[in-house]
Parts: C-alpha cells; structure tokens; sequence
C-alpha cells in the first residue's frame, strides 16, 4: 500500500468517528442510559463510550485476527475477544456510574442496565471490526490476483504474437513466391507492399492502435491476396467506419481474412471460389462477417491454423465479455462473424 493510500484510508477512519461522535451527541436527542442531549451529558458518555468502541474496533484489526484468527488459534481468539468486551464494558459501565452521579441521574439498577447497552454496543463494534479487517484484506488479495492476471495476459499477448509473426512472415513469402515468372513486376510490387506490412507488424503493433491503422492494414493485404488470386477466386469486400481513432488490439483482424484466402475452395468454375468480408465500425462497435467457399471433401480438422487459433485465445484476454465470435459451416460455406465492442 502506497502513502497516499494510507493517508486516505487514515483520515477516512478519522472522518467517520468524528462524523459518528457529532451525530449521536449534537445531532440526535437520544436518551441512553439517562444521558441525554440538552444537559451535555450524553456528549460525556459517548465520548467515551465511543473511545472503546474504537479500541475494539481497532484490536480486532490489528491483532487478535491477525495474530490469532488467522493463525488458526481460534478458541483462544474467541476466549479473548468475549473477555476484553466484558472488561471494557465493566470499565464503561463504571464510567456511566460516576457521571450519574455528577448528573444527578437516578436510575434504577444503572449498573446493570449500563452493562448491557454497552456490552450490546461493543460487541457490536468489535464484530464489524472482524469482518472489516476480512473485506480489506479480500480487496488487497483481489488486487493481486489482478495484478497477477494483468501480467499472465500480457506474457500470453507476447506469446501469441511471436508465434503470429513466423506465421505471417511464411504466407507472406509464399503469395509472391507465387507471382514470380507470372509477373515480375507485379512480384516486386507485392514485395514492397508486403515489406511495409511486415515493418507495420514488427513496429506498430504494440498494444492498441487506431481503428485506421489497423484496418489499413487489413485492406492491404486483401489487396495483395487479390493480386496473388486474380480471377480464381470472386472477391468481394467493404471496409467502413466511423469512429477512426478508436483503439483496437493489432493483427486481431487479420487471421480469420487470411484463413478465407488459405482455405478457399479450388473449383474450375472460377465462380464457385468465393471470398466476402465486410468490416463496419458503427458507435464504437466493430461488426466483422467473412465467408469464403471451401471444398466439401475438405476434412474436418484442416480449416483453420496457426492464426485462427491465437486470434481466438487473444479475443478473451484483449476484450473479456466485450466480444462474440461464431465460427460456422454452411454447406460448402465457412462462415465467421465477429463482434467486438471497441
């Protein structure tokens, strides 16, 4: 705990017996145990009474569930805490005797009837103590395990994308393999376009970028996957949003694009070969539809990849309840939709 959180919590305690003491002695008429407000004497007694409360507000906090709640000495925490409540409310009542007699206030068996308001009191206040040291501690123990939590996400986010670079690298090498002798010039155009992709990855990627980064990068790797297909596949696309420099996780995207182009059917009917991807940012929600035929003889376990799989271990530790994802076959149509709220 940090010195500006200990001063906070210091004064919050101070604030709340101040405010506590200025409530029941100037702010309420009350009548306790004869002490009453008018003639000041109710201000006496809840001084002290007060101060007790205190010290067994603070000796459980501080020491018996520390020391011997927690060390599993619970017989002996009970024992204790029962004999400090009588001792303090004996002294109390004590107290209570004597300005009955400064006061003039005549009751019959104050004593007792002393004893017991203030033995209901304290321990009263003696029992919010025990649970209050146990919710502090439950927040500092929720603290850490987030701490912890935070640090296990962004170890797994490195990982993750270490393995995404390798992956994006060989496809990236494979589609100007192919335009190679087809078309040289081409091939040199895809290399650059995939070089700047490649220095975007390595470079820009690092936690949350803009929405229009992320998703110009998107386009252009359709663009190059356009050139690398031509006619063999009937590619359609829309990329739109409204909000640009709204933040989104990198390369979160790009997978389940790069999982269409990959897994693609290979009919001789060119028109068969279908790729749809439509991106809409609308009100900070990103909706992502893509749909591309694949081969029915296909197997099961062979749509998807390295890729697909990070991408859907990344979404639950970058938006955790802030996404849905289906991933769907229909018929000769692999399907995905994704929404994510940015």
């Amino acid at each position: 705990m940090n010195r500006q959180n200990t001063v906070l919590i210091v004064a919050g305690h101070l604030l709340f017996w101040l405010f506590n003491y200025a409530l029941i002695a100037f702010g309420m008429e009350l009548d306790w145990n004869g002490f009453v407000s008018p003639f000041g004497s109710l201000a006496y007694a809840y001084a002290y009474g007060l101060f007790f409360n205190a010290i067994l507000f603070y000796v459980q906090v501080f020491w018996l569930v520390p020391k011997l709640y927690r060390q599993n000495k619970k017989l002996k925490f009970h024992v204790i805490s029962f004999t400090i409540i009588i001792v303090i409310s004996i002294i109390e009542s004590y107290f209570d005797s004597i300005l009955h007699g400064i006061y003039k206030i005549y009751i019959e068996d104050a004593f007792v009837g002393s004893f017991i308001g203030n033995t209901t009191i304290n321990l009263l206040y003696s029992t919010v103590g025990f649970y209050y040291i146990f919710k502090l501690e439950y927040k500092k123990s929720e603290k850490i395990k987030q701490q912890i939590l935070e640090e296990t996400y962004k170890t797994e986010l490195k990982y993750l994308k270490a393995q995404l670079n390798p992956h994006f690298l060989f496809n990236g090498i494979n589609s100007v393999y192919h335009l190679i002798g087809k078309n040289d010039v081409l091939a040199k155009e895809t290399l650059l376009q995939f070089s700047g992709l490649l220095r975007y990855q390595l470079y820009e990627s690092e936690t949350h970028i803009s929405l229009e980064k992320e998703l110009g990068y998107v386009s252009q790797y359709i663009k190059i996957e356009e050139t690398r297909k031509g006619s063999d596949i009937q590619l359609q696309y829309d990329i739109k949003f409204e909000n640009p420099d709204k933040k989104i996780a990198p390369l979160l995207l790009i997978p389940f694009i790069e999982n269409a182009f990959k897994h693609c059917s290979h009919h001789t009917d060119d028109f068969m070969n279908i790729i749809h991807i439509k991106i809409i940012e609308i009100g900070g929600t990103l909706t992502l539809n893509v749909t591309n035929s694949f081969d029915a003889s296909l197997s099961e376990g062979s749509v998807g990849g390295i890729g697909l799989s990070n991408v859907k271990r990344r979404l639950p530790l970058v938006y955790p309840d802030q996404y849905q994802l289906e991933i769907r076959r229909e018929k000769t149509n692999f399907i995905v939709d994704l929404i994510i709220n940015l």
